[in-house]
């Protein structure tokens, strides 16, 4: 699924992350490790949204610096935090990522019906409480046919109703051959998926627990 050689990212000159060698099969995989730790840094480099040097490979056949738009069309990314332009509505989001990511018709409706966005389809995006941006910014995540879904702090700002539809999301794509990368910053287990390996963001580097 996801190849990386001597990755590093840096700020102003100034190591932030270093990884020389990571192979992820297909699957569901934690990454776990402090604020600060470098998770979110892993998750917008492997994005595409920070630069970075070294080696990313998707399937073994696209690379993030080589291929970057077919790269990008088949890797998905929710922050931890969202933020997105606070006149935006869901309906408006949901409509020009799906546009972007290709996604099947009808798919961004009916993932806004199961997370329960639609009763605030026309609303700003700056009215939403916490739990309506993490659920706007899982279904953006979930839009389009990708290869790779990246969750930084999923369940974070979640209801247990809408916990229930992000682990239905995860299972039923697990199935169809799509890999998962989740992160937390707590020692909890996402009992009810099917993980495969568990990694920590410590030291500026990222290894096997």
């Amino acid at each position: 699924m996801l190849t990386i050689r001597q990755f590093r990212k840096s700020y102003q000159g100034v190591p932030a992350l270093h990884v020389e060698a990571l192979s992820l099969p297909p699957g569901i995989h934690w990454l776990r490790g402090a604020n600060g730790s470098g998770k979110t840094t892993f998750f917008r480099s492997v994005a595409g949204m920070l630069p970075c040097e070294g080696e990313i490979w998707l399937d073994d056949r696209w690379e993030i610096h080589r291929d970057p738009v077919e790269y990008r069309l088949r890797v998905n990314y929710a922050e931890a935090e969202p933020a997105y332009p606070d006149f935006l509505t869901a309906r408006d989001l949901i409509r020009f990522v799906g546009k972007t990511k290709q996604s099947p018709s009808g798919q961004g409706d009916e993932l806004a019906e199961r997370f329960g966005l639609t009763q605030f389809w026309q609303t700003p995006f700056g009215t939403y409480s916490s739990g309506m941006r993490k659920k706007t910014s899982l279904v953006l995540a979930l839009l389009g046919r990708p290869r790779l879904v990246m969750l930084d702090e999923p369940l974070n700002a979640l209801d247990i109703a809408a916990t229930q539809v992000l682990y239905q999301c995860i299972r039923a794509l697990h199935t169809q051959g799509v890999g998962f990368l989740l992160s937390s910053h707590q020692d909890f287990r996402f009992d009810e998926l099917p993980i495969g390996q568990h990694f920590v963001v410590e030291n500026q580097t990222l290894r096997p627990a």
